[in-house]
This record gives structure tokens, C-alpha cells and sequence, in this order.
């Protein structure tokens, strides 16, 4: 605001302020700015159940990124009406939370309040399964053909469930399964190389030597497990099965 000379005033008009008055009311100006600058140091943004929502999806989409399967978000509302203000509110994981199915998604302010909540999220992951389309029987080995590739929600499916066909084929069922259940990687055994009561090549080797002999097998082992053998002197020793049936021991 212009300060008004007093001369004027009894002079029965008013007079132009001059430029030194002009340039230290421009001063104390700046100097307020200066002062509501230092005194507001960050911006008050307001906080409300879209911002809450889209940090959250933001969160979990990219965790997600590197994930096999199209993810889709949906967030619960959250009453944001007795939250202060947040500069930047950023998402984490609570302990022990899996970013699949139902879950709760932590949203914390550190600045200029710090305040936490949980935001409720269902999460569904569209991907591949694999299915048996016929019941097998325990020790049976999974065939190519016995597999169906299916196409669903997979964050409903129990944990292992397996998506690659080349994982499953080839190996051994532990437990009967039925047509049209999930195949798990808990259902899987690699096949037996070596079975318990038949008798097994043995090869010793050692530095510069390597010995055959025969034994039987003690126990029942896949290729790269431990199997026990009883020698024909009834001396038990222990070696790592190979794919041909065979037990190496090495010295």
C-alpha cells in the first residue's frame, strides 16, 4: 500500500509518494515473502481417498511388474477425513503380507505428520496352470499328454502350483491325483534311478584309479540323491545315484 504525504493533506490535496518511499515499501514486501517462504517450508497437498487409492495400485502394479500373468488391481475405500496432510505418502508391504489375493497394503506419511494406515486390495493374476485331464496313480510318471494347460486366476491357487509343462513331465507322482486337479510341485518326485532290494553297479574313484564292484541297494534314490549300498562283505557304504542306475563314491 502507497504511504501519502502529510504535506498534501494540508495543502487540501494529495501528492505522489515518492520513489524512495516506493522502492522501501517494495523492500518490506519482499522481506514478508521471504518470511511466509521460511515459515511454509513444504507444500500442504491435499489428502483424499484417490491419492490414497492410486499410490496403492501404483505400489503393487510395479512389485508386480516382473511377474509372470496379467495383474489387476482393486482397491477398498478408506475414510481419509481425520488423516493430516501429506507431502508424499509412499506404500510398503506389512510383514508377512503376500501380494496375491486379499491383502492390505500400508500407506505412511513421514512428512510434515506421521501417521499409517492399511488399505484393503484384491489382487487377481490371470496366468497359466497346469491340470491333470486323467487320474494317475502314486509312482506313475507324468506324460506330455496326461497335462492340460489351463488359463485362470492363479492368485486363488494353492501354493506351487506349477505353470511349466517342462517341469512336470518326466518326473514322478508322490500321492494319486485325480482329473482336473491343480498339478503342484509338492506332488512331484525326479523318478527312481535306484530301488530298494536291486542290486547296483558300484563305481569307486578316487585319484588317478577308479573300481567296479556290486552291491545292493538299501533304500530307493532319484538321480543326485544318496544311496545306501550293502557290499557283498556286508560292509554298508554310501554313494550318489546316477541316471543310469549306477552309485558313484568318490575318494
Amino acid at each position: 500500500m502507497s504511504m501519502i504525504d502529510s504535506s498534501a493533506i494540508f495543502a487540501g490535496k494529495l501528492a505522489p509518494t515518492s520513489p524512495l518511499r516506493q522502492n522501501g515499501d517494495m523492500r518490506r514486501l519482499q522481506q514478508l515473502l521471504v518470511l511466509l517462504a521460511l515459515l511454509l517450508p513444504y507444500p500442504l497437498l491435499a489428502l483424499d481417498g484417490k491419492r490414497i487409492s492410486e499410490t496403492a495400485q501404483h505400489f503393487v502394479l510395479q512389485q508386480l511388474s516382473g511377474n509372470k500373468g496379467e495383474a489387476k488391481v482393486n482397491v477398498g475405500n478408506i475414510d481419509t477425513s481425520r488423516l493430516p496432510d501429506c507431502e508424499a505418502p509412499e506404500a510398503f508391504l506389512p510383514a508377512g503380507a503376500r501380494l496375491i489375493g486379499r491383502v492390505y497394503i500400508g500407506i505412511r506419511c513421514n512428512h510434515p505428520h506421521r501417521w499409517s494406515v492399511l488399505v484393503p486390495v484384491q489382487i487377481s493374476i490371470t496366468g497359466t496352470y497346469l491340470t491333470l485331464n486323467r487320474a494317475l496313480a502314486a509312482g506313475q510318471i507324468v506324460q506330455a499328454n496326461d497335462i492340460l494347460v489351463t488359463k485362470g486366476d492363479i492368485s486363488s491357487l494353492p501354493t506351487g502350483a506349477i505353470a511349466d509343462i517342462e517341469t512336470a513331465v518326466g518326473k514322478q507322482l508322490r500321492n494319486s491325483l485325480g482329473a482336473g486337479q491343480t498339478l503342484r510341485a509338492d506332488h512331484l518326485q525326479s523318478p527312481w534311478v535306484v530301488r530298494q532290494g536291486q542290486l547296483v553297479k558300484i563305481i569307486s574313484q578316487g585319484n588317478g584309479f577308479s573300481i567296479s564292484s556290486e552291491g545292493q541297494a538299501l533304500n530307493n534314490a532319484a538321480e543326485g540323491q544318496a544311496a545306501q549300498v550293502r557290499m557283498p562283505s556286508g560292509q554298508t557304504i554310501s554313494g550318489i545315484a546316477q541316471k543310469d542306475g549306477s552309485v558313484i563314491i568318490v575318494f
